[in-house]
């Protein structure tokens, strides 16, 4: 177990020896229906870590407040002091956590941004976008003030740089994990069936940069072909409503559900007997359930926008659209319900890619990657990994990181 940094010692760490104790701060909500793919990226990487016999103290809002943008200042202004008095060897703040902290920190601080929010604002209008532009000049303050900031996509690695004027040298990649048991991977026996007609599974926190009204649009073209085919959309968010109403006036009521949140044994089930996953996104900065959909063995069709291309590898494991073309979409959906081999075999590549990211390897990756970034912003030359199992977990782990875009 490393040691602890005493409260007013040095705030870089330069021993190569990896980290025993870790904050991680976010003001993100605990659970998957409110915070949505960044929970599931965090919580993983906390288990991961603790695998790996690392100590992952999280802390989180434990007060209500009426404005999300009025809990997360609150909450950084006062965090800050306890994670000073923290006996950690590193402070991770997730998106702007940690921004306050990062003006006097006491262990090195790092902000590890699993979305750009002066990105995902550009895709929303009036009161919304205008709280998001004051988070993202809180998230601005947390990436000049980090000792290294990780962002999970080389797309998402640009929009940093270029939005938050820092320099890119400071910047690592360290793509999103997936517990791979925890969605069936290796399975043998077959899913309890098929659905009929053919299902196309979306999952998603139905914000706009989501897209979904381009699929609800392909989805008509598709009924107008006369093609067979039922859409499941699990999650929820503020633009289901609109959805739903944009859904009835198409005349897809009968064939387009609404799911909301769904336990999650019950999602496990809908990816299996789905026969395509589908979300047609403008922005993503990684897109976790496309791993949750390769690990299901499901062909994904998606935009070719923003992060997606390096998870999605089109043509391989998927077909990429225009984001903006409701026909393209129509014609890559009704490719793929019309051709069971190419389901198959799509799926099958999906499950062989998905295995870079499989989170005991990430975890590693993330520890020595940061390590070695600290190591580098401390202008002290990093050592050799030491020996047995740690290192035989780091081998082959930057795959992820330059794999998949066009």
């Amino acid at each position: 177990m490393a040691s602890r940094l005493p409260i007013g010692s040095d705030s870089r760490k330069t021993s190569s020896e990896p980290p025993g104790r870790l904050a991680f701060v976010t003001s993100t909500p605990l659970s998957v229906a409110g915070g949505s793919g960044t929970y599931v990226g965090i919580s993983q990487l906390a288990r991961s870590l603790d695998a790996l016999q690392v100590c992952v103290e999280t802390y989180a809002p434990t007060f209500r407040c009426p404005s999300v943008t009025l809990k997360r200042l609150l909450f950084n202004l006062g965090v800050a002091r306890r994670l000073r008095r923290s006996p950690c060897d590193w402070v991770v703040g997730f998106d702007l956590d940690g921004f306050h902290y990062g003006r006097a920190p006491q262990a090195p601080y790092v902000a590890s941004l699993k979305g750009v929010i002066a990105d995902e604002m550009q895709n929303e209008r009036g009161l919304v976008r205008l709280l998001l532009g004051i988070q993202a000049g809180w998230e601005r303050l947390a990436v000049r003030r980090a000792a290294v900031v990780v962002a999970t996509s080389r797309y998402s690695c640009g929009r940093i740089v270029e939005a938050y004027g820092i320099s890119a040298a400071k910047v690592v990649i360290v793509p999103e994990l997936i517990d791979l048991r925890a969605w069936g991977f290796g399975w043998d026996e077959p899913a309890a069936g098929a659905a009929e007609p053919p299902a196309v599974l979306t999952v998603a926190h139905m914000y706009p940069r989501k897209n979904l009204e381009l699929l609800l649009h392909a989805y008509a073209r598709l009924a107008e072909a006369g093609v067979p085919f039922q859409g499941w959309v699990v999650g929820e968010g503020p633009c289901r409503r609109a959805w739903e109403r944009l859904r009835n006036r198409l005349s897809l009521a009968n064939r387009v559900q609404f799911l909301g949140t769904i336990p999650r044994q019950e999602l496990l089930d809908r990816y299996r007997r789905a026969a395509v996953f589908c979300l047609p996104s403008r922005q993503e900065g990684f897109g976790i359930v496309f791993l949750e959909a390769m690990a299901c063995g499901k062909p994904i069709v998606a935009a070719h926008a923003a992060a997606v291309p390096e998870t999605v590898t089109d043509g391989k494991v998927g077909i990429l659209v225009d984001p903006n073309d409701p026909d393209d979409l129509a014609r890559a959906l009704a490719r793929l319900l019309g051709d069971a081999g190419l389901r198959q075999g799509m799926g099958a590549a999906g499950r062989r890619r998905v295995e870079q990211y499989r989170a005991d390897r990430v975890a590693a990756m993330f520890l020595a990657t940061v390590g070695e970034a600290l190591l580098r912003s401390a202008g002290t030359r990093p050592a050799s990994p030491a020996g047995g199992e740690r290192t035989r977990a780091l081998e082959g782990v930057g795959a992820p990181a330059t794999g998949g875009a066009r």
